[in-house]
C-alpha cells in the first residue's frame, strides 16, 4: 500500500516537472524568435541607411514620390540670357580699352582745372593768349582780370600798395634757367648732384612740370607779410588757392610757398578753401584716374 502511494507520488511529480519544462521550452523558444526578430530589423534599418547614403545625388531622389521631390528640392535657377539679348540696341558697344576712354576724359579737363606737377608735365601742344600784368610779368589772359581784382583788393593787407607779380609765366628756357640755378647754388653748399637735385625739386619744378609754365600761377610780392594771411583767406573768392601748403607737401611734393597762388575758378577755390585740400586731393575725387 506505501509502495502504491509512493508511486503515485512519484508519476505527479514527473508529470508536473514535465509540464514545468514544457512551459521553459516555449517561453525560450518565444524570446529567442523574439530577439531574432528585433536584430534583425535593426541590422536591416542599418543596411537601408548606408545604402541611401551610398546613393549619388543625382539618383537619391529618383525612387521617392513625386510630391516629396518637389517639396525637397528646389526648382532650379533659371538660366542667364546669352550676353547678345542682355545689350540694348540702344547701347553702344565698347570697342576701346576703358584706359584709353579715361585718358580721353583727362584731356578733356577744363583749362583752369589742368593739373601740372612732378608727375603730371604740361599736356602736348598747351598754348595760352597771354597778356601783361603791372611790373612787366604775363599770364594768361582769362585770368588777367580775376587776378587784378584780387591784388586791389589785397592793398588792405599791404599797408594800402599793391601787391606785384614777381613771377607769372615761364618759358621751357626760363624755367630750366632757374632749375639749374637752385642746383647750382646746393652743390656749392657741399652738397652731391643727387643731393642738390632732389633738394632742387622741393623749390623748383622741373622743366616741363611748372604751373608758370601754362600761365595760371603767380608768384606774388608784397610790402608786409600780413598781405599773404589776406591771400589765404579771401583768395578763393576770386578763383584763385594757396596752392602749396605746408601741410600738403607730402601730396604736392613741394615745400610751403606762401607767395605761390594758381587759379582754378571760384567754384573749385571755394570748395578747396572750405575743406581744407588742395588740387591734387580735389581732382582726384573728381577723376580718380589722377
Amino acid at each position: 500500500m506505501k509502495l502504491r502511494t509512493r508511486n503515485r507520488k512519484s508519476g505527479i511529480g514527473n508529470l508536473k516537472l514535465q509540464s514545468r519544462n514544457r512551459r521553459r521550452y516555449r517561453c525560450n523558444l518565444f524570446l529567442s524568435l523574439g530577439t531574432f526578430v528585433i536584430t534583425g530589423g535593426c541590422i536591416s534599418s542599418l543596411l537601408w541607411a548606408g545604402l541611401g547614403r551610398s546613393f549619388p545625388k543625382g539618383r537619391e531622389t529618383q525612387d521617392r514620390p513625386a510630391g516629396i521631390v518637389q517639396a525637397a528640392i528646389p526648382s532650379p535657377a533659371k538660366a542667364d540670357p546669352p550676353i547678345e539679348e542682355m545689350v540694348s540696341e540702344d547701347m553702344p558697344l565698347e570697342t576701346e580699352p576703358m584706359q584709353h576712354q579715361i585718358q580721353d576724359h583727362h584731356t578733356d579737363e577744363p583749362w583752369n582745372l589742368a593739373l601740372v606737377n612732378s608727375k603730371h608735365p604740361i599736356p602736348d601742344n598747351y598754348s595760352a593768349d597771354l597778356t601783361e600784368v603791372p611790373g612787366g610779368e604775363r599770364v594768361d589772359a582769362r585770368i588777367y582780370e580775376p587776378l587784378m581784382e584780387m591784388l586791389e583788393d589785397a592793398r588792405e593787407g599791404n599797408l594800402g600798395e599793391l601787391p606785384l607779380v614777381v613771377s607769372g609765366y615761364r618759358t621751357q628756357e626760363d624755367q630750366q634757367a632757374l632749375y639749374d640755378d637752385k642746383i647750382s647754388k646746393y652743390k656749392k653748399q657741399g652738397y652731391s648732384d643727387s643731393d642738390a637735385t632732389e633738394l632742387a625739386k622741393q623749390w623748383v619744378a622741373v622743366p616741363g612740370y611748372s604751373e608758370h609754365q601754362i600761365g595760371l600761377a603767380v608768384d606774388i610780392n608784397g610790402a608786409a607779410y600780413d598781405v599773404y594771411l589776406w591771400l589765404q583767406e579771401n583768395s578763393y573768392k576770386y578763383g584763385f588757392i594757396f596752392r602749396y601748403p605746408g601741410n600738403k607737401t607730402d601730396i604736392t611734393e613741394v615745400s610751403e610757398e606762401v607767395w605761390h597762388y594758381r587759379y582754378v575758378g571760384t567754384k573749385a577755390a571755394k570748395e578747396i578753401y572750405e575743406r581744407g585740400i588742395c588740387l591734387e586731393e580735389y581732382l582726384a575725387e573728381q577723376n580718380p584716374i589722377l
